[in-house]
Formats: C-alpha cells, structure tokens, sequence
C-alpha cells in the first residue's frame, strides 16, 4: 500500500520545503520507496535539492494533481507533496471534486496531512479548518517548527490542539538547525546527507550540527514510521546508489503537467 503526505502549512516561510526535505532525506537513508512532488513554480526546494526523485506539480491543475494519486497506484511507496504557499484551497477542492479521501480507502491508499506550526495564531487558524474537513482530522500530523518560533504555549492550550488530538492526529516537533549552518546548507545547494558527511560542502562543526540535527528529527520519525510509511525496500544496494544520487538538480525546463505557460 502507498501513502501520499502532503507537506502544508498555507503560509510562505513556515518550514514546508525543510520538511519535504528532511522526509525525502529520511526516505534515503532509511531506503524506503518513494517519489516526491514539488508545487513550487518559482523556488521548488525538493526540485533543487532532491531533483532526481522530485518533479513539479500544479495543484490548481487538475490534470496535474491527478499525477499524485496515479503515482501512488504505480507501486508501494511514500508519495511527498511539497505544498507551496497559498495552495491549501486549490487542495482541498481537488480533495473534494474527487472524493478522494474515499477512492484512497477505495485503492489502499494512505494519506498523511503534515501541518506545520510557528508560534503565530495563524497556523493554529490554519489547523482549525483542516480539522473542519471530513476525514481529514483523523489523518493530520501537526508540528511543531521550532526553526520558526519558541513559544507554543499558546498551540498547546488550544482547542484546536485539544480536538486534534481527540482525532487522532499525531503531534511532533522539528528542531531549529542553527540558522548560520542552514543558510550555508541552502547556498551549497546540498542535500542534508551530503550536508552532513561531504568535507567539500561544509566545515566540520556544521557538519556536525547537521547531523546531531538529523539524529534529533529522525527520531519522532522513526517512532512512527511503522504506521506512516511503506515498508523499507528489500535489500540495501540501492541505499548507497541513492545517496549518491540525493544531491541532483532537477533537470533544466522541466514541464508541470496541465500547468499554464501564460501568466
């Protein structure tokens, strides 16, 4: 069975695109099946750090956001959306103009909604209509970006917490990377693997911080994992090949699917 993980959080600048990354990464590491969908037109973050398993995607074209679930059809394997700002709505129509939430349990489908959280009201607005959705509660992640705020007392004594967790959903917190070490990681272009291990891509210390920081986010993950992603691929040959591959560019003048050339 597939899982198709949708990556949201509305709002531009709230941690998406680390996320994206940090579970296309994970996937890597941990050799787990998976491909990844960028919604980004202008600054695709998986496009550019994880090109050869990412490719664009127009969500408010249909024909385009089709491709999420016939790839999820294709085989066993962890489908990652990145959602770029301002794109929930278009989702969500597209959700609910093909009753989607049915046809994945109709085909075997899982669907994660991973909601990132900064310490503002807007993000727990954000989660409020989520949780509106049918179905959709059940199936949210909400987490905790403490690379984009400090103080989430205010999250925690919400009832939008309090009804997600009624739910079901599953609450997890992202550590902050020390923002100098993040910066250099986003200008080298790098993966966090090669982030973390190339001698050519940073100094020791911040390669260091990289991976004491991925240490700290792959646990909450592995605790889930099980539940939340395909199981690891037989065999660990192509673990290897995969990291070598983790750093790619996207390929210049790629193509959305059903995506408008004019403005």
């Amino acid at each position: 069975m597939s899982n198709i993980h949708f990556v949201g959080g509305e709002k531009g600048g709230i941690g998406k695109s680390v996320l994206a990354r940090v579970l296309a990464q994970y996937h890597v590491d941990r050799d787990l099946p998976f491909c990844a969908f960028d919604s980004d037109q202008s600054h695709g973050a998986l496009l550019r750090f994880y090109g050869d398993y990412a490719s664009p995607i127009a969500i408010d074209a249909f024909e385009s956001a089709d491709l999420v679930m016939e790839t999820a059809l294709e085989r066993p394997q962890d489908v990652i959306v990145d959602l770029a700002a301002q794109t929930t709505r278009p989702l969500l129509r597209w959700i609910d103009d093909n009753d989607l939430i049915a046809l994945a349990e109709q085909e075997g489908v899982g669907i994660v909604f991973w909601h990132l959280l900064d310490d503002g009201a807007d993000s727990i607005a954000l989660l409020r209509e989520l949780l509106r959705r049918q179905g959709i509660g059940e199936r949210i992640i909400a987490v905790r970006n403490y690379g984009r705020g400090r103080d989430f007392g205010a999250f925690d004594r919400s009832a939008e917490r309090a009804e997600a967790e009624r739910r079901g959903a599953r609450l997890v917190d992202l550590p902050g990377l020390h923002e100098s070490t993040m910066r250099k990681v986003d200008h080298q272009g790098a993966s966090f693997w090669a982030a973390a291990h190339n001698p050519d891509s940073l100094g020791l210390m911040d390669r260091q911080r990289v991976k004491v920081w991925l240490r700290r986010v792959y646990a909450p993950l592995d605790a889930m994992a099980a539940d939340v992603f395909v199981a690891p691929r037989a065999g660990g040959e192509e673990a290897v090949a995969a990291r070598a591959l983790s750093g790619g560019e996207a390929a210049a003048g790629a193509e959305v699917p059903g995506a408008s050339t004019t403005g």
